[in-house]
């Protein structure tokens, strides 16, 4: 039974907002965690402020040295897509083509950041649009970049959303289905463990819906059930989840995506908080 440590314990910088990329890393380096979920979206990277890739990469080799300089690393790059000017599953051919060559752009950044991982969610479909028509949309567009990236040594993780969030990929059921019609074997499920209490899923039903193997990321983070707070101030059952993960071999990261608004003033502190509490029950390594 593989044993989850602190050493797999990321964290997704889009919580720092509000802060200088500086900032976030400091705190990183206060809470002695150093796993970076690099989150691509402003004020600390957006590919679409760069007009060629040597400008982007330019500035991502400074983003990179930094967090060298910390001895840190990025273990999963996140490019912001789930709104606005993105879609996956448009009936506007050309939204869904600059969505497609977006991610080709995110491949570049993310080996330059050292990591071969990229996340991807399937955004929303249209609510006055049959939700079969998006889905299938979105299918054939995930199949364009999952291959795209696959040929690039790059995983694709794509994960569930919330029914506010989106009317495609919201249970269990619904990603068992991507990723059979999907069908590409780079293209592997990142649990966010809110978005399965809020439908009533469980781990269990992920672990016998998919294989383990197709389990390659958690988004771990509290709730009641909805919200994404801080380690501790919800009620969602955290220590169980990861007694689960361990019974099943889990060997990926936990990664705390503290991601709700309340904490977007101060996220040190959610952060530190958060970090205060995985240590109360998991070793370092």
């Amino acid at each position: 039974m593989s044993k989850i440590t602190m050493d797999k314990v990321s964290v997704m910088s889009v919580q720092y907002c509000h802060y200088s990329f500086s900032y976030f890393l400091d705190s990183m380096e206060k809470c002695k965690i150093r796993n970076i979920d690099f989150w691509g979206g402003s004020p600390h990277y957006c590919r679409l402020h760069y007009s060629t890739s040597i400008e982007a990469l330019s500035k991502i080799k400074e983003i990179k040295k930094e967090i060298d300089d910390k001895g840190m690393k990025v273990v999963i790059y996140t490019p912001e897509t789930l709104a606005y000017p993105f879609s996956l599953s448009s009936s506007e051919k050309a939204i869904c083509n600059q969505t497609i060559d977006y991610f080709d752009k995110a491949f570049e950044d993310a080996l330059a950041l050292g990591t071969n991982r990229v996340f991807i969610n399937t955004g929303c479909g249209l609510l006055d649009t049959p939700r079969e028509d998006s889905w299938k949309r979105a299918v054939e567009n995930i199949k364009i970049i999952s291959n795209r990236a696959k040929k690039q040594g790059i995983t694709m993780i794509i994960e569930q959303l919330q029914p506010y969030e989106s009317n495609l990929l919201t249970t269990c059921n619904d990603m068992s289905r991507m990723l059979k019609e999907v069908n590409i074997d780079n293209l592997k499920a990142c649990i966010d463990l809110v978005a399965m209490e809020v439908v009533e899923d469980n781990l269990e039903q992920f672990y016998s819906t998919l294989n383990s193997e197709s389990i390659q990321w958690i988004h771990y983070a509290d709730g009641n059930p909805s919200g994404h707070y801080i380690l501790g101030d919800g009620n969602l059952p955290l220590k169980e989840y990861i007694t689960t993960l361990e019974k099943y071999d889990y060997n990926s990261y936990i990664d705390l995506e503290i991601n709700d608004s309340i904490y977007w003033q101060d996220p040190h502190t959610s952060l530190k908080r958060s970090a205060d509490y995985l240590r109360s029950f998991l070793p370092e390594n």
